[in-house]
This record gives C-alpha cells, structure tokens and sequence, in this order.
C-alpha cells in the first residue's frame, strides 16, 4: 500500500515522495523533540499548496490517516503509519507595512517573520522561542512575553489558506468561512491543512525586558514575592518564573552546572523610565546573581527566554491555574520546589490575565481566557521520561484547589488539551463540517486520560 500510494503521489506532486529506507526520508521526517519517532508509511515535502492538495485527496482515496508535520517544535506523540505532509519548503514571508500585516507560508518560524517586520518598525506577536513554527503556535492560541499586553497571538490570525479534509482549498478570513476562522484561533488540530496565514503586527518602538537570575536560597522569597506582586501587576507588564536544576555534567554551561536557579523574566513594551520603575519591586525581592533586564531591541526577544534552539529529547506537561495568593506559593514548592522530589529539569508559572482574557472580534476557539497563570514542567533526561507523567499527575492533584478546567494545547506538552465544553461542541461541528470523513490526525496528545480528569469534560 505505502509503495502504491507513494508512487501515485509521486506522479502528482512537487515536492519528495518518501517511504521508509529511501534517501531522505529520515531527515524528512525528523521531529524537533527526539523522544518522538515519527515513522509514518510515506512522508511528502509539500512545496505548494497544491502539493497539500494532491496528499489530502490521495490519502482520502486510500483510507490512510493523514498527519501534518509542522514546523518548529512539531509532534510530541509518535507516527507510526498513514501520511505524513511536512510544511517547512512552504517558508515564504510577505509584509506590508501599510495594512501592520505579515502573511508566511507554513514553513515559517518566527524568527523569520520578527526580522522581516522589523525592518518597518513592526513586530510580531510571538512566543518566546525563535524557532517555533508560526502555524502550529497560533493553531493553539499562544502565550508568548507579550502575552498581558497583547493578549494570545492568534487573537491577531486574521486569515488562512486551508486544504480541508475533502482536499478542497478555501480562504479564511472574517467574511469568508467564520466558522472556520474562529476555530482555527486556538481549536489546533484536524481543522485542515493550512498552508499560509495573515496575522497583524503591532508597533513596539520601545521594549523594556529581560530576565534576573536568582540563587536556590533565595526562590521561595522571591516565588512568594512575585505571586504577591502579581495580585495588583501593571496590565502591560508580562512576567514568568521558571526553577531549574541543572545536573552536573560536561554539555551544561560551567556557571550553572550542578546549581538550581530561579529565572524571574520580565517584558513591559514602552519606555525605559516606566519599565524601571514597574520592575523596581521584582528587581528588590532578594539578591541578583544574573541582572539582564533592561531596555532592549524588539528584534532580540528571544533574549528574555532564552530557550534552546536546537533539537533535544524532552517530556513536556502542563496545566492552567484560575488564581494564586500565598497558600498556591507552598503548594507549589512542595510538589515542585528546588528541594522537592521530581524528575524535572525545570518547572514553570507564567502569569497570564490582562488582555489575554479579552476575546477578539468575531470570537475563537482558544481555551485560557479565564486562567490567571500557567504551569509547565519540563524533563530532558531520557531516563527520567518514564516517571515524567505520574510524577505530574502528584503535582497536579497537589495543586487541585487551583487548577482550570480548561488546559491550553501549547501549554499542556504532552497531557491532552481541555476546551470549555461549548467550545469543545463547536469545535468538533466544524471539524466534521471541513472533514467529515476523518482522514485529518493529530501529531499531539489526544489521549482523553488526563490528570485534570474531575473537571468539566472538555
């Protein structure tokens, strides 16, 4: 069948048609995280969007399942047969500076997008790492730095090019399939291939940013300080804070091996007058070790994170928090504190509100409005993956009293996503409306078993 469906594609697409064991096909289909093994029957490189097209009407043809391999960070779950369509030769960037618009193809990364636009003086709304793919991001919501300011990025998604599950191409936009536009803002996957997106800019001339770097003595003042701080926190102010233990090992940087530190980051977008006062209080909760918070180019965002960049192995969970005040800060350093026993690298509170709780013109599918933070864990050792997810559901129930019902797809990694139950309807009526036979899968997390399980079923 792979060789069959193969050679059909092959007669009708640009791009690659690969099976298991041709040259490469390895490369093709090579996920950013390493855990995942992604080995589906056959693997197109789509070139076009008539590309998708072709892959999409063969795959129905088949009865084969079809897969997007997005670029950026991609799958977290493994492919083991069916078609797989990779986006990335679909890397064209187009802005007009006039409309404040960016339109890329579906091989972009954002860091392709924020050096186009700033060469007129604009910014994208994007996540913290340079090297996540633009349409995968925006199909969950995403929380980026500038999150408080300017709300989940895919409140600026203002149109789309789409092969649906029936291989029709349509363009999405506020007046033309709706219904689609809203679900493609945060409802993630099977909506259809998309192929190319218009999202808004926005004009940041001035940014006041970075991140201070805490020792281990000093996280639980500066965890309790900061959640206190965030109860009245200026609305245009973004922070997180991330916990990391570092092992002590030759490939970790000598200034942090073998230490646990806290990252406190910090994004204002405005003047550096206002920006040094907002964080004055942040700046004062304990002694600094690192202080790189400070006026910088919108350009260099990716500085306040400072996420990796290349491909690693990783196991990734998360969940959303509906409010924080001084009992959430000794949950949370029980269960994941520097001397708590887990098996992550680095554990995560972001703090959301402010205009992410704002919805956009004409609606979307995106699940956080109602969350005030944000909650990841991250583990990097392979041998520690196995434990990852019990030790997560620990955490979770430990931090009950505080958890959403409602948990993100970019932020929950590897547990399955929960919509609000009206919006999980919606969103399964417009899946089958654009692919009512089912052949669009999903690369993440679908299992329904979910350490949030208690909640309203999303």
């Amino acid at each position: 069948m792979s060789r069959t469906l193969a050679d059909t594609l092959s007669a009708q697409v640009t791009g690659p048609v690969l099976v298991p064991g041709d040259d490469g096909y390895d490369d093709e289909v090579a996920a950013f995280n390493l855990a995942t093994t992604l080995r589906p029957d056959v693997a197109v490189g789509a070139t076009s969007t008539q590309d998708v097209v072709a892959a999409v009407r063969a795959a129905r043809a088949h009865g084969v399942p079809l897969v997007v391999h997005a670029t950026g960070h991609g799958a977290e779950h493994p492919v083991t047969s069916g078609l797989l369509v990779s986006t990335r030769r679909l890397d064209a960037v187009h802005v007009d500076p006039a409309a404040r618009t960016a339109t890329v193809g579906a091989g972009v990364r954002w860091a392709a997008v924020a050096a186009a636009a700033a060469e007129h003086g604009l910014a994208p709304v994007a996540g913290s790492s340079p090297t996540v793919g633009v349409v995968g991001y925006l199909l969950g919501g995403g929380v980026g730095p500038f999150a408080r300011s300017h709300g989940f990025s895919s409140d600026r998604l203002l149109g789309a090019t789409v092969v649906t599950g029936t291989g029709e191409v349509v363009e999405v936009s506020a007046a033309a399939h709706p219904d689609l536009l809203w679900a493609l803002r945060g409802g993630k996957h099977g909506l259809g291939v998309v192929t190319q997106v218009t999202v808004g800019l926005v004009a940041m001339p001035e940014l006041y940013a970075g991140s201070w770097t805490f020792a281990a003595e000093h996280v639980e003042a500066v965890v309790r300080g900061w959640l206190a701080w965030t109860a009245t926190a200026d609305p245009d102010t973004t922070t997180s804070l991330a916990v990391a233990r570092f092992p002590d090992l030759p490939v970790v940087p000598e200034p942090l091996r073998g230490r646990t530190v806290l990252h406190l980051r910090f994004a204002r977008p405005g003047d550096a007058a206002t920006g040094e006062a907002v964080a004055a209080p942040l700046r004062a909760l304990a002694p600094v070790v690192a202080d790189e918070v400070g006026v910088l180019p919108v350009s260099e965002t990716a500085r306040i994170f400072a996420d990796p960049t290349e491909p690693a192995a990783s196991w990734v969970g998360g969940a959303l928090l509906t409010h924080a005040e001084d009992d959430l800060a000794s949950a949370w350093l029980a269960a994941l504190g520097p001397d708590a026993d887990h098996p992550f690298l680095a554990v995560e509170l972001r703090h959301l509100a402010g205009a992410t709780s704002l919805d956009v013109d004409g609606g979307s599918a995106v699940s956080g409005r109602s969350a005030a933070f944000s909650l990841g864990v991250l583990a990097v050792d392979p041998r520690a993956f196995a434990a990852a997810p019990d030790a997560t559901a620990r955490a979770l129930d430990a931090l009950r009293p505080w958890l959403a019902d409602e948990s993100n797809p970019n932020l929950c990694g590897a547990l399955a996503p929960r919509w609000h139950p009206w919006t999980q309807q919606r969103l399964d009526d417009v899946r089958h409306r654009y692919d009512p036979d089912g052949v669009l899968r999903s690369t993440g997390p679908t299992n329904p078993t979910n350490p949030l399980a208690g909640g309203e079923e999303g």
